[in-house]
């Protein structure tokens, strides 16, 4: 099982996807992979979101499909069951926390402030989703936290955008970011996946690997 840093260090941006169409799931993933993003979270945020998750498993197998906001301690249980490769969470209460220390699979643990940090680190969390990242610090906050956390790294997600994404791969402490500019909900509604193909493409280029992230 690859570790959390080894899955990150695999893009720059990991596509944040909400899927409502089960048709869309396919071609999506496949654009995003023709274009280099090959690590995708997909929300658990729609009805259809587990159904996909299994589908494309089975016929996107180039793809490491994940499952985000897992908010309780069932979700987990349902992602794993799924086959989702990794879990990310929008934030990490003690109880959740606790119940992610026995997934069978990657963990990204979202956190918002530095005692959130500190906490996820105590349980054994070195590598965190940073949620909101724009509404709660951006890349300020994480410039700020580097030197007094350094044995933590983040992959911030929520309102980072092309624009914005630079900035943060810049930083020492952020292996990859989350976004879901990659995959427009109009260009998906609109079966527009050759744009969405452009757009991995221009995001996998964003920064190349670095092997000293994997510490």
């Amino acid at each position: 099982m690859q570790s959390p840093a080894e899955l990150l260090t695999r893009v720059p941006v990991v596509p944040v996807l909400t899927i409502d169409r089960l048709d869309a799931a396919v071609p999506l993933a496949r654009a995003l992979v023709a274009g280099g993003l090959t690590v995708l979270e997909v929300t658990l945020r729609t009805k259809v979101a587990l159904d996909a998750v299994k589908t494309l498993i089975a016929e996107v197998p180039q793809a490491m499909i994940g499952i985000g906001t897992i908010a309780a301690e069932p979700d987990i249980w349902l992602a794993v069951a799924s086959g989702a490769k990794f879990l990310a969470t929008p934030g990490t209460p003690p109880r959740l926390a606790a119940a992610l220390r026995y997934s069978p699979v990657p963990v990204l643990p979202g956190c918002g402030t530095v005692s959130e940090a500190m906490e996820l680190a105590a349980h054994g969390f070195s590598v965190l989703k940073f949620f909101p990242a724009e509404g709660a610090g951006g890349v300020g906050f994480l410039k700020a936290i580097a030197a007094p956390l350094p044995a933590i790294k983040f992959c911030p997600t929520g309102g980072v955008d092309r624009r914005k994404a630079p900035a943060y791969l810049a930083l020492p402490n952020v292996l990859a970011v989350g976004g879901s500019w990659v995959a427009p909900k109009d260009a998906i509604e609109g079966g527009d996946f050759a744009r969405v193909e452009k757009l991995a493409t221009e995001a996998a280029k964003l920064r190349p690997r670095r092997a000293g992230n994997l510490d």
